[in-house]
């Protein structure tokens, strides 16, 4: 720990966050519902090519195309926001405590562009960042706090990025209506994946916003 560091709230940032992730998890719902549009375009194809026109496919092909560029643009900016966060609530876990990490507090940041390493290695920080920002019992002893938020949307973050990546591999290489309507079949489970991992990823950061916010106000053991 740096003899420099100072504990900053990271309310601030938490509220940003939490705004960016509540309209990704709009844009990906919307995502969702394009997915099944254009699976249920593909049904019809599927039972009676010549009831659906060049107009609807291009229509379907284009709302895709729409939805797709959307995703990447929030996931980015959100992307920079969180992970600014996280390594702010990374520097107060040191200073909470210096001794409940593994890594560097770069690693808050670099871990996340470590190919294969982004699967594993920033929940691993995470959870160090829980157990560091969660006071000790009245007594001093250890008290446990339910990591469940921190499980939870590491899970649905982790299974969002494998669906999204069978979608897109199975989109790429559609060549007929039943190929194209098992894609936008993932391509759904992939965006209402990403919803519930973008729901959880702002009960994480609510709660460890607060955790953080009690702990600097109260000190390191909790009230009686």
């Amino acid at each position: 720990m740096s003899g420099g560091d100072v504990l900053r709230s990271p309310r601030g940032l938490a509220v940003a966050v939490t705004a960016m992730l509540s309209v990704a998890g709009a844009v990906n719902l919307f995502a969702a519902g394009i997915g099944a549009y254009l699976f249920s375009l593909m049904t019809s194809v599927i039972a009676d090519p010549a009831a659906v026109g060049d107009h609807a496919l291009r229509q379907g092909d284009d709302l895709t195309t729409v939805a797709s560029v959307l995703q990447n643009l929030i996931m980015v900016a959100t992307a920079v926001v969180f992970v600014v966060w996280f390594h702010r609530v990374r520097v107060n876990g040191e200073i909470f405590r210096p001794d409940a990490f593994s890594q560097t507090r770069g690693w808050a940041i670099g871990a996340w562009f470590i190919p294969i390493g982004n699967l594993f290695l920033p929940f691993r920080t995470a959870k160090e960042i829980w157990t560091a920002s969660t006071q000790f019992a009245p007594d001093g002893s250890f008290r446990q706090v339910s990591n469940a938020p921190v499980n939870a949307w590491w899970a649905l973050w982790v299974g969002s990025l494998v669906l999204d990546r069978i979608f897109s591999r199975l989109y790429q290489q559609a060549g007929t209506p039943q190929a194209l309507r098992d894609a936008s079949a993932v391509g759904v489970a992939s965006g209402l994946c990403t919803v519930a991992a973008a729901v959880f990823a702002i009960v994480f950061v609510r709660r460890l916003t607060a955790l953080q916010t009690v702990k600097a106000a109260q000190g390191p053991n909790a009230a009686v």
